[in-house]
């Protein structure tokens, strides 16, 4: 081989290297291909365009682009460097937190509920309480998911986010209660969803530090992959292509300083847009873009795509009901790692620790009068809390105890599966900034009641249980325990005399969201089986929106699953 030949054989070599290097994955919080929106081009051209970087977008999208170019589009900031969202002591930080940087964005629904919506990249995996559990098989069933693809998808998320939790004092003195009050049998850790006690997995690794579906991009191309932060989507461009079906094109979306810019899909047949925004932000984009019930659409002027009166309806959200239980000795911090999966479809579960209570409790007064304000459809007055039971001084005394870091505490909770109750979502302004509003119809179905009143009731087998009774102060009753709850402001709906005497009663009035909410994009109404909208082409949505019901105790890891698998079937149809 002559000279030439041989430096022509290293030059290719360097270059292959080179090539590797550029296409080798990079590590959380450093990608390099993350940046605001502000350094977009004003217009940019994708294989594949993503909208919304939470638990479903940021796994599609790192999915999608080891085979294509891809855009994510967040309308949040990253979650990384901020103490609030990587720190478990902070998790009651961020929900009570109405700030208009806040990694969420609280909305009270239209039943008097507090909630809130993820504005971060990776989503309600940023500001929740970390439970990590995949779904139960008859949920996969009903889906229609090929197993095979469901694990596999599983394993790729856990081995970026799934952690086995430190199982200390007051977790397992609630397992215990729980397996004394008849929740049995006992399961041991796992991330599976079984009937009995068990402890779950977590997205907080042994150090107390969050990891989220932003990790998983860690997976991602960083050569074919952009993702765009504080970019807000306005709107989907669609063209009459495809057999008088509308073809999505393209994105407008706007940057932090109000410049627009258009993403466009290169031509292709494949090519796509992924609407991955939520269960608020799904349906409402697809209103704000033309498609949902044309009647709505004309009322705020929008030019109809698509007549889809299914858009925005059998929006659910799982009730949830606690009590608070104030401990005479010290507890750990803890998230929800202990859970009770019971015969009649209720889930009890537990968070201890002075920090992340006192934050929530004392931020909870000012997050519920900002956010009744900036709802139209609520009074900003508060109606009087009525109890008739003796010893409420002394719960309170108790209770201000708490707030006041004296003592310790923890809260025990029953979220109900499914649920069978539903609602809907209409527009609220043509703002994309803005919540739309939302209602659950909180235990609309009888049987929605009746199973919350036996879920009090077995979190109250566990507070009298007797591996629980060295975290409950002396004296202190159970009726005491939920007057704290009746006179505290949790949300906005009334309280009735008998709401500290009912349990059914007291269901419905202290109600409080779990943070579950689905619905408003579900398949075979508005989406196909493969999620692809009806009635448009090169378009899906693949988040929450399309679910039926919450799969197990936590939806965030069949979410962050989903869009694997999803991101997987779209590259088969590819290739």
């Amino acid at each position: 081989m002559d000279f030439s030949g041989c430096w022509r054989l290293v030059f290719f070599a360097i270059l292959g290297f080179s090539c590797f290097c550029s296409s080798s994955a990079e590590k959380a919080p450093h990608y390099s291909f993350v940046k605001p929106a502000t350094l977009a081009p004003p217009v940019s051209y994708f294989d594949y365009i993503v909208v919304g970087g939470g638990t479903a977008g940021c796994s599609i999208t790192a999915t999608l682009s080891n085979g294509a170019t891809v855009l994510l589009l967040e309308r949040g900031g990253v979650p990384y460097g901020n103490k609030n969202v990587e720190n478990i002591g902070s998790f009651g930080v961020n929900l009570a937190d109405v700030s208009p940087t806040s990694p969420s964005q609280g909305f009270v629904s239209e039943d008097g509920v507090l909630n809130a919506r993820a504005r971060v990249l990776g989503g309600g995996s940023a500001i929740n309480a970390g439970f990590y559990t995949r779904a139960p098989p008859e949920f996969i069933t009903r889906v229609g998911l090929d197993y095979g693809l469901v694990n596999d998808s599983y394993a790729w998320v856990e081995r970026k986010v799934a952690f086995e939790p430190a199982m200390l004092q007051f977790q397992t003195a609630v397992k215990d209660g729980l397996l004394q009050a008849g929740v049995n049998p006992y399961n041991g850790f796992t991330f599976d969803h079984i009937k009995g006690t068990k402890f779950g997995g977590t997205i907080f690794d042994k150090n107390g530090h969050r990891h989220t579906a932003a990790d998983l991009l860690e997976y991602a191309d960083p050569v074919r992959t952009t993702v765009y932060l504080f970019a807000v989507a306005q709107k989907i461009l669609f063209s009459r292509r495809e057999l008088g079906k509308p073809r999505a094109y393209g994105v407008i979306f706007k940057d932090s300083v109000g410049i627009l810019h258009r993403a466009f899909l290169r031509p292709g047949a494949k090519n796509e847009i992924i609407v991955s925004a939520g269960a608020l932000g799904s349906p409402q984009l697809l209103m704000l873009s033309g498609i949902g019930p044309a009647t709505e659409l004309r009322f705020h002027g929008i030019e109809v795509v698509v007549d889809q009166p299914q858009v925005g309806q059998g929006m659910a959200d799982n009730p949830m009901n606690i009590l608070f239980i104030p401990s005479p000795i010290a507890v750990e911090t803890s998230l929800i790692q202990a859970v009770g999966i019971t015969e009649f479809d209720s889930f009890i579960e537990a968070t201890s620790g002075s920090t992340n209570i006192r934050a929530f409790m004392q931020n909870l007064p000012s997050a519920a009068q900002n956010l009744a304000s900036q709802t139209n459809s609520q009074s900003k007055e508060r109606p009087n809390v009525i109890t008739t039971q003796g010893d409420l001084d002394k719960a309170l005394e108790y209770m201000h105890s708490l707030l006041n870091g004296t003592i310790h505490g923890g809260v025990i909770l029953e979220k109900i599966a499914g649920p069978r109750s539903s609602g809907y979502l209409h527009l609220s302004t043509l703002d994309p900034n803005d919540n739309p509003a939302v209602r659950f119809n909180y235990f609309q179905d009888p049987d929605d009641l009746k199973t919350c009143v036996m879920g009090m009731q077995t979190i109250i087998k566990v507070i009298e249980s007797e591996p629980f009774s060295k975290f409950r102060v002396p004296g202190m009753t159970i009726q005491s325990l939920i007057n704290v709850v009746v006179n505290f402001p949790l949300n906005l709906r009334p309280r009735h005399f008998s709401t500290a005497l009912s349990l059914e009663q007291f269901c419905i009035d202290t109600v409080l969201s779990i943070w579950h909410y689905h619905g408003g994009c579900q398949v075979n109404k508005v989406v196909d089986k493969d999620y692809k909208v009806l009635g448009a082409v090169g378009l899906r949505v693949v988040d929450g929106s399309t679910f039926y019901e919450s799969p197990g105790t936590n939806p965030q890891a069949t979410v962050m699953m989903l869009g694997r698998y999803v991101g997987q079937k779209i590259l088969a149809e590819r290739r």
